[in-house]
């Protein structure tokens, strides 16, 4: 209960320490709210796409029965190529649509029973034919009576062909706080499922009523503020020289910048700051913080292009890929280390045929060795690579994160090794994977007892052909430089044309007019000079 005095009520502290317990989030409620421990549980119904977290409209499934509407996830698959819930490998051919009967409310039924589906029923789908049952009707009627036949169309199934859809004794696979796309921070899915007026108003029954109600009022009360703000600027007109001169100020201030490509999610905190302590100037915006170059390129998925690299050795030379999509960390730690001539005249220490080249220390014992950042760096796992081919480019550790400067060439598929050692790269030499190179180090004579080669094969020198972040780089800048141009331009047009108008409006005041004629020529003057200027 995290109490730690003998009163009988429960005090602040002992509700915000570590151990706190609550009936309705179990223990660790403090440290949860703060992000620590696994996150809270959120169920996803079983009527909504896993993409739009909406109800569906045109259902389909993928082959392990993860529900998502055709209209959202066709348009993820053509930008990603992943299934968004657990970032699989995902392609529109293995989508499989489905076949949900309704009963007269218009509520999702089993087909045979007509029992309702809801978020506490078994629901099965048969991936031939796509019709969705309960699975107590497809366990009763087919799989104990021995019928392997569609009780819909009457078509042939095997029990290989059941695909679960939802399993109220097994919900992780649908919790919101387990989906890939959720805890990576993809908002930008589809720009329709932004708007309010996306959601399915048919598949919601009777909310559908309300949600057309809030529509048209939100539509009357823009209508209405349009018009206001159309009145307002009439009469704006009609101010003074002096009125136009602060609506000046006024357009220059509120002209905002153009985003940094690299801004964060997060404020700078300096207006939270500043309103709580008196010791700090006052801040009134909310300016995003930045990131460094390295923290906004090193977020998995970032940079897709592909970097290219040679190991120049004494045995000869070996050509890489490198794949900064799946791992950054990695390499840019590799590309990084060798720009700075790390890995000049570093060995391969270890030589294991039918297994592995292991090199990357310059201790030459197989326990030294740095990363770019000067510690260890955490493993990168997800993405579809594997240890499948004769050629793989992986890091080596000794243990969980513990990744440094030593990497190893696989001389075979090493199932093994998956999630164990992050793959960042791939012999890319000619006739791919068997290069000669490679081909020949496998062969090359080894210390029995430490698999060390003999005479010693070292490289050279590392060559970046293509560094995929500088190019990232050089891109992002540009448009932000061209952006700025941009918005440079239209703060002075902006600008000229106010001075323009406050003119106008000084020349057309009748008391300024009738009181001299020398200060009529000097406007007409000031007007002619800012028409010029434009």
């Amino acid at each position: 209960m995290g109490k730690g005095t003998d009163k009988l009520y429960i005090t602040h502290s002992e509700w915000a320490s570590e151990d706190a317990f609550s009936a309705s989030a179990g223990a660790g409620v403090s440290k949860a709210r703060r992000g620590g421990g696994h996150a809270p549980f959120k169920r996803l119904p079983f009527n909504f796409c896993s993409l739009s977290l909406q109800p569906f409209a045109h259902p389909v499934c993928t082959p392990v029965g993860t529900i998502f509407d055709l209209t959202n996830i066709l348009p993820w698959i053509k930008k990603h190529g992943t299934n968004p819930v657990d970032g699989s490998p995902l392609k529109s051919s293995e989508l499989i649509k489905l076949t949900i009967a309704k009963n007269e409310e218009n509520e999702y039924v089993d087909p045979v029973t007509y029992k309702v589906l809801t978020d506490n029923t078994h629901i099965v789908a048969l991936r031939n034919t796509g019709n969705v049952f309960a699975w107590d009707t497809v366990e009763r009627l087919n799989i104990k009576g021995k019928l392997w036949r569609d009780l819909v169309t009457d078509q042939e199934f095997s029990r290989k062909d059941i695909i679960t859809l939802q399993d109220p004794q097994n919900v992780e696979s649908r919790n919101l706080s387990s989906f890939n796309y959720l805890k990576d921070g993809e908002t930008d899915i589809l720009d329709e499922q932004k708007a309010a007026g996306s959601v399915n108003a048919n598949a919601l029954g009777s909310s559908a009523k309300i949600l057309k109600a809030k529509e048209a009022v939100a539509k009357a009360r823009a209508e209405r503020a349009q018009q206001q703000s159309g009145s307002a600027a009439s009469k704006a007109i009609s101010k003074t020289g002096a009125t136009g001169a602060n609506a000046s100020k006024s357009a220059a201030s509120q002209s905002g910048k153009p985003t940094p490509y690299n801004a964060a999610r997060f404020t700078t905190g300096k207006a939270a700051a500043s309103f709580t302590s008196t010791g700090l100037t006052p801040h009134t915006s909310g300016e995003l913080a930045l990131l460094s170059e390295e923290e906004y390129m090193l977020k998995r998925g970032r940079i897709k292009a592909k970097g290219y690299a040679r190991l120049d050795t004494t045995a000869g030379h070996l050509n890489v890929e490198l794949y900064p999509e799946y791992a950054p960390k990695a390499v840019w730690n590799f590309i990084q280390l060798a720009k700075k001539g790390y890995y000049k005249d570093v060995t391969f220490h270890r030589n294991i045929k039918g297994f592995m080249l292991q090199g990357g220390d310059p201790t030459g014992t197989g326990r030294g060795g740095e990363s770019i950042w000067g510690k260890y760096f955490a493993d990168e796992f997800e993405g579809p690579l594997k240890h499948d081919g004769r050629g793989t480019l992986s890091m080596a550790n000794k243990g969980k994160n513990t990744n440094s400067s030593q990497f190893f060439f696989a001389y075979r598929a090493l199932p093994h090794l998956d999630r164990k050692h992050t793959i960042f790269g791939r012999l890319i030499d000619d006739p791919t994977p068997s290069s000669a190179t490679l081909n020949s180090l496998e062969t090359h004579p080894v210390e029995s007892s430490t698999n060390r080669p003999t005479p010693e094969v070292r490289i050279k020198e590392v060559t970046i052909f293509v560094d995929p972040f500088e190019d990232f780089l050089r891109q992002k800048r540009s448009e932000g430089q061209t952006g700025a141009a941009g918005a440079g331009a239209e703060v002075v047009t902006q600008n000229k044309r106010t001075r323009v108008l406050v003119a106008w409006t000084t020349i057309e005041s009748p008391g300024q007019v009738s009181a001299s004629a020398d200060l009529a020529r000097e406007l007409v003057k000031a007007v002619r000079l800012a028409l010029a200027n434009i």
